[in-house]
C-alpha cells in the first residue's frame, strides 16, 4: 500500500502540484515509517473490532470509530494529529492503489477524521493534563439541547453509557425489551448496540426513554442522528449554559460514576465494581473504569 504513494527524492514543488504525477506523494523515509506504524495499528484494530482484513473495504465510518477509540484514551494532541494525518494519507494511498490495480480509483472519503480531531481540540479531549469530564448537571444540559432527537440520544448515553457510534443509528431489531436489573433492583429496557470501536452488547436504559425510542422507530423505521450536528448542539448549549463543554463523551463519564455507586450499594467490592462497569462501557480492562473516576 505504501509503495503506491512513496517516491524517494520527489521534490516539494512536484508533490504540491496537482498536475504532477508525484502530487500528494511521500518522499521522506522517516514520514513513510511513521505512517506505516499508524496504519499497522489501525489495521490491527480493524481485524479485532470489525473483522476487516482487506484495506480496500475501509470506510469513513471505520475511520471515525478509530479516531473516537483513540481519543477516548485521551492521547496527546500531537499523537491524534499524527493519526489523522496518517489516515488522510491512507485515503490517498487507497485511491492510488486501486487506480493502479483496476485502472480507476475507488471512492474513499476519510474527511470525518478532521472533524473528530477538531472536536477533540475544541473540547480539550486531547491534552497532557487530565481532568474529570463528567457534567455537573447532565439532566439540565440534556433538557436544554435544541433538537429533541439529540435529547433522546444524550439521555441514552447518560443512562446506558453508550458511545456516540452506538446511538447514532438504532434499528428496531436492536430493541430487546425489558429485563430486571439485579444491581438496582428495578426493571430496565435493553438496547443492543453495535459499537464497532468496542464490543457489542446490551445498554440498559429507563423504560420511559425506551418507550420514546420505540415510538419514534415505529413511526420512522429507524433512529438516526448526524453526529456533527449532535456534537455542535452539545457544544453550543454548554456555551449558553456557561459550563465546560465535554462533548457527548461526558455523558459516559456520568454513567460510569453513577453505575459505580450502584454496584457499591449492591454489595460489590471496589474491584468487582470496576470490572463490571468496564464491561458495561464495553472495555475489557477494569483499569479503564478508574480512568473515568479520577479527577
Amino acid at each position: 500500500m505504501l509503495k503506491s504513494i512513496f517516491v524517494a527524492g520527489a521534490k516539494k514543488t512536484e508533490r504540491i502540484d496537482p498536475n504532477h504525477p508525484h502530487h500528494m506523494k511521500i518522499s521522506s523515509y522517516r514520514t513513510a515509517s511513521t505512517f506505516r506504524a499508524v496504519w499497522e495499528n489501525f489495521f490491527h484494530y480493524l481485524r479485532e473490532h470489525w473483522n476487516i482484513k482487506d484495506a480496500e473495504k475501509i470506510t469513513g465510518e471505520m475511520i471515525a470509530a478509530y479516531m473516537d477509540y483513540k481519543s477516548e484514551y485521551h492521547v496527546s494532541k500531537q499523537y491524534l494529529e499524527k493519526i489523522s494525518s496518517a489516515l488522510g494519507k491512507l485515503e490517498i494511498a487507497l485511491q492510488c492503489y486501486t487506480k493502479n490495480k483496476y485502472g480507476e480509483s475507488k471512492y474513499y472519503d476519510f474527511s470525518i477524521r478532521q472533524f473528530i480531531l477538531n472536536e477533540a481540540r475544541n473540547l480539550d479531549l486531547v491534552a497532557n493534563n487530565y481532568h474529570n469530564r463528567a457534567y455537573e448537571n447532565p439532566e439540565h444540559l440534556i433538557a436544554s439541547l435544541s433538537d429533541p432527537l439529540h435529547r433522546m440520544a444524550a439521555q441514552i448515553q447518560y443512562e446506558g453509557g453508550a458511545r456516540l457510534e452506538g446511538i447514532s443509528l438504532i434499528k428496531l431489531e436492536q430493541l430487546y425489551g425489558i429485563k430486571y436489573d439485579t444491581i438496582t433492583n428495578s426493571d430496565k429496557a435493553i438496547i443492543f448496540t453495535k459499537e464497532k470501536g468496542g464490543k457489542e452488547g446490551d445498554v440498559l436504559i429507563s423504560i420511559d426513554i425506551y418507550d420514546q425510542l420505540l415510538g419514534y422507530i415505529t413511526a420512522n423505521k429507524r433512529f438516526k442522528i448526524d453526529r456533527q450536528k449532535y456534537s455542535t448542539d452539545i457544544r453550543e448549549t454548554c456555551i449558553k449554559l456557561g459550563i465546560p463543554a465535554e462533548g457527548s463523551h461526558g455523558f459516559r463519564w456520568n454513567f460510569a460514576k453513577r453505575r459505580m455507586m450502584e454496584y457499591a450499594c449492591a454489595g460489590y467490592t471496589y474491584e468487582q465494581s470496576l470490572q463490571a462497569v468496564s464491561w458495561e462501557l464495553k472495555h475489557n480492562r477494569a483499569s479503564i473504569s478508574e480512568h473515568y473516576l479520577g479527577g
